[in-house]
């Protein structure tokens, strides 16, 4: 009898130990797999399960549970992600959501979901102003985090840009969500302060068949330029119409037209030259091992592709500081967030092993520094990040680097228009 005894206690710690092995924490993720900025979701899905499956190998969280991830399709639409979300964080009870992409897709969440509810959100790519007005304004709680810059930035990074390769005149059409018109206004403000003509402001609703009657509009301005505020989808519709109708093939473009879909679909020679502007990188060791190690998990999306690398930060951001925290609580996130890129701790890097180091620093109580993908990450009181702004133009069908405008030219630029 007590050898069976004996038995049963073993095989009870036995199954005691396995389900301790086991055990998940789960993330919820809303992210815009399908519609306009599908292709947009679907990398940066790809780079967040690459980072959880990084902390995952290197040990794990919280005792060594495994990362894992609750994947929602916000079909680049608001109210679909606010149900999903909402879903997440009522019924999953996830403590953190990591998206959206778009800012119309995030503000709604933010608002209605996260903030209320008091959980962590996670922004990859979703970069409208008026996301720090929230904070400003006290509306986020202190649970709303991105990692990329503002559009507030962005406009004035690519004014200056297009002023300084002597584009003086150009008509914008821009999508009508909160991305868009914040980005138009900014960059309108920027660039007519350094001397450039607004010919005409053209606002466009997504998910039309054509944009004949507002390329009609932008065109009847005679403008030199047009600078398309878009998304792959749309904007190649909006492309080929204004090449049908004789537009000048002068082109500025915002990030999410750095997009390979964009440039085959409308045709590369139509594209030839024009210039485009996206947050930029300063490059690290992350960004050494993302470039060498997505392509093996990403399932042809390339590491270049918008918003692929800005959410692996996201996810490696969320997965440390839910192992620095040591409980799946949202409070407990928020708050160690800013502590795993600590500027005085040691500096950790993107990977198995050095996520492994990370993990065996936070155990010991002493401090990291995540340096990211896109480089050394610090988040403000509103959750916003500064970085420097990645300049591109259309060569032979490639977006090709032509150069970077740092963190401090655009704070010059700014300080100078104002």
């Amino acid at each position: 009898m007590s050898s069976m005894k004996h038995a049963a206690g073993a095989a009870f710690l036995s199954l005691m130990a396995s389900t301790a092995m086991a055990c998940e924490v789960t993330v919820g993720v809303v992210l815009e797999l399908t519609g306009p900025a599908g292709a947009f979701g679907q990398a940066g899905a790809k780079s967040i399960e690459m980072a959880f499956r990084d902390i995952n190998d290197a040990g794990g969280v919280i005792d060594g549970c495994t990362l894992v991830t609750d994947t929602r399709d916000s079909q680049s639409q608001g109210n679909v992600a606010v149900d999903q979300a909402t879903q997440l964080v009522s019924i999953g009870k996830v403590p953190v959501v990591i998206g959206g992409i778009i800012s119309s897709v995030s503000v709604p969440v933010l608002t209605s979901v996260t903030a209320p509810g008091k959980i962590v959100q996670m922004s990859p790519a979703s970069s409208s102003p008026t996301l720090t007005q929230l904070g400003r304004e006290g509306k986020t709680g202190g649970y709303f985090f991105r990692t990329i810059t503002s559009d507030a930035l962005q406009g004035v990074a690519a004014a200056k840009y297009a002023r300084d390769n002597g584009l003086d005149n150009l008509a914008i059409i821009h999508v009508n969500n909160d991305f868009g018109v914040n980005l138009m206004r900014e960059f309108t403000s920027a660039f007519e302060a350094l001397g450039g003509t607004i010919k005409s402001t053209t606002p466009y609703n997504e998910n039309q068949a054509n944009y004949a009657s507002e390329v009609t509009a932008a065109l009847s301005s005679d403008p030199e330029t047009l600078y398309l505020i878009s998304y792959p989808v749309d904007g190649a519709t909006i492309a080929r119409t204004w090449i049908s109708q004789g537009g000048p093939r002068q082109y500025l473009f915002n990030d999410g037209m750095n997009a390979a879909e964009f440039i085959e679909a409308v045709g590369p020679k139509f594209l030839e030259g024009a210039f485009g502007t996206s947050s930029g990188t300063t490059e690290t060791k992350s960004t050494e091992y993302f470039y060498a190690n997505y392509g093996d998990v990403s399932g042809g999306f390339e590491p270049s592709a918008p918003a692929a690398d800005r959410s692996y930060d996201a996810g490696a951001i969320v997965g440390l500081a839910i192992a620095k925290a040591g409980v799946a609580e949202a409070d407990a996130i928020r708050d160690a967030i800013r502590d795993v890129v600590d500027p005085a701790g040691e500096p950790i890097y993107a990977g198995p092993e050095e996520f492994e180091k990370a993990l065996g620093l936070i155990a010991e109580g002493k401090a990291i520094k995540y340096e990211g993908v896109i480089g050394p990450v610090a988040f403000d009181d509103y959750g916003d990040i500064s970085g420097p702004f990645r300049l591109w133009q259309i060569v032979e069908g490639e977006a090709v680097t032509t150069g970077q405008m740092t963190t401090e030219e655009v704070a010059e630029t700014v300080a100078s228009i104002q």
